[in-house]
């Protein structure tokens, strides 16, 4: 009997614009976000991030959650199982540098996180019962540990 083998895990990067391309790439390389995506997810397959201005942020939360604004993370997981992901994350830059700036963390800090976020969500993670948020929250903390970042739950 063979031994399935693990299929690779495809990353593609998107961005809205060059300006915001440029903003991103000020704060994390594209092979260190890539790093963080792998850190984060344990199958195969295909995860695209892409990240928008708050224009698109807010046209696409209204269309696919109902709420007129921008938000920080959509994921949208297309398939997920023991051995394969398939899903679109969304960034919308602007609000993950204003929650960065509010909240006192460095944007490098805060981009880290809310990408471990959107790949636990793409691998039907959850925060929706105090149980739930409970173990996503955990995991989240090791990954940006192992990935040399404090716990992002923690007061500045």
């Amino acid at each position: 009997m063979q031994t399935p083998t693990k299929s690779k895990l495809l990353i593609e990067l998107q961005y809205a614009s060059p300006a915001i391309e440029a903003a991103l790439t000020q704060q994390a390389s594209k092979n260190v976000i890539k790093k963080w995506v792998k850190a984060a997810t344990h199958q195969g397959g295909l995860l695209t991030l892409r990240f928008v201005n708050a224009a698109e942020g807010k046209k696409l939360n209204l269309a696919y959650r109902n709420k007129d604004q921008a938000t920080n993370v959509l994921t949208f997981p297309y398939e997920s199982s023991k051995t394969n992901v398939l899903a679109d994350i969304i960034f919308c830059l602007p609000i993950v540098q204003n929650e960065a700036k509010e909240q006192g963390k460095t944007l490098k800090a805060h981009l880290a996180h809310l990408i471990v976020h959107g790949c636990l969500h793409a691998q039907a993670y959850d925060h929706q019962t105090a149980k739930d948020a409970k173990k996503m929250e955990s995991l989240e903390v090791q990954i940006l540990e192992k990935l040399g970042f404090s716990n992002p739950y923690l007061e500045s």
